[in-house]
């Protein structure tokens, strides 16, 4: 039989994101947001048990069996390290299985823009990256508290669930966190980050409301803190961390959010036109004093015009504009872009405007 750490390297080997074990299917690998099934005979549930428990531990085998599901993180030494969420599904075990590299890419690499660099260094307040699952928001958090690491003198604190990224104390200390494992909760955690000293906090997730007020407390009191939400732009994050709280609370919420944001790093994935792998587009929202006003009198549907002023100056781009570049560059195919974009009239308008000076 297959082993799991087979199946990891060829998950590797065909580039592909991530590996789905399930019962009564072969081995699927992600490749380019399709799942490819390897070409072997399917898995009997006794065979996805095998593989499955193969990387658990004896407790988090009761954990699994208790609760249906477990989230963890492992490495297999000169392979990478791996993500997993293992599951119950028509009472037999199935698992999903994300490659997360040894090395952690610089920033540049990842096709950043200066202005993202420069936000990182921002002394204190709220970092916010989001997107939807896959979009590689995992991947830009390890890559900012990675630039700090190498640069800054800082005490820095991680709360993760599971850890994905492993850190090693360079310039700053890094003490990293995983939820099950070294505290109970995100609340929990982010509560005990007060008196740990911190210079930065990394929250894996602002899952719930206590934890985006612990949040929110953290950067107004001189912390610089970084998140991820599964919402795309800034108008939906902005509106989901405000909608969180009872009616009442909303007022307080968004004066609160609006003195501490620093900026919302949107992002998604995106197949390249020549199938030859996949390319980032991001939202890149920086706060200024009129951006910081229409959170205040809650007219955030007048963030995205506001955005678009003076650009040169504030480093601020929508996505429609970062698609358009796309487009433009023939990186991206159009219809590609036109499922990405949260206005694809106004996509299409500026496409048009811009083939038309071309010409």
């Amino acid at each position: 039989m297959i082993t799991l750490p087979q199946l990891l390297k060829a998950m590797i080997d065909n580039k592909a994101s991530d590996l789905h074990i399930s019962a009564g299917s072969a081995p699927g690998f992600r490749v380019l947001g399709s799942i490819n099934r390897a070409k072997v005979q399917p898995l009997t549930g006794g065979e996805t048990k095998e593989l499955c428990y193969s990387v658990l531990t004896e407790t988090q085998k009761a954990i699994l069996e208790e609760k249906r599901q477990i989230d963890l993180s492992f490495g297999i030494r000169n392979l990478a390290r791996f993500r997993a969420n293992i599951f119950y599904q028509r009472g037999t075990i199935s698992g999903a299985f994300r490659h997360i590299p040894f090395e952690i890419p610089k920033l540049g690499i990842l096709g950043f823009p200066p202005s993202v660099i420069n936000l990182i260094k921002r002394p204190k307040g709220l970092i916010l990256i989001t997107g939807a699952t896959g979009s590689g928001k995992s991947t830009t958090l390890a890559s900012l508290i990675n630039e700090l690491n190498e640069t800054e003198k800082l005490h820095i604190v991680t709360i993760e669930d599971p850890i994905e990224y492993i850190h090693s104390h360079s310039k700053s200390i890094i003490n990293q966190r995983e939820i099950g494992v070294d505290a109970l909760s995100y609340p929990d955690a982010v509560r005990s980050a007060l008196r740990e000293d911190p210079d930065v906090v990394l929250i894996g997730e602002m899952r719930d409301q206590e934890t985006i007020e612990t949040a929110l407390s953290l950067a107004e009191t001189g912390h610089l803190v970084l998140s991820t939400l599964h919402t795309n732009g800034a108008y939906q994050t902005i509106s989901r961390i405000v909608q969180a709280f009872p009616h009442e609370n909303q007022e307080r919420i968004k004066a609160q959010l609006s003195m501490v944001l620093e900026g919302i790093l949107s992002q998604v994935l995106l197949e390249k036109a020549d199938k030859n792998g996949r390319v980032l587009a991001i939202e890149l929202l920086l706060p200024n004093y009129s951006i910081r006003n229409l959170i205040r009198e809650n007219k955030i549907h007048q963030i995205a015009s506001a955005m678009r002023v003076g650009q040169e100056m504030t480093g601020m781009i929508t996505m429609n504009q970062s698609l358009a570049n796309l487009v433009e560059r023939r990186i991206i195919s159009l219809n590609i872009a036109m499922e990405a974009s949260p206005e694809p009239e106004e996509l299409i308008k500026m496409v048009s405007i811009t083939e038309r000076k071309a010409g």
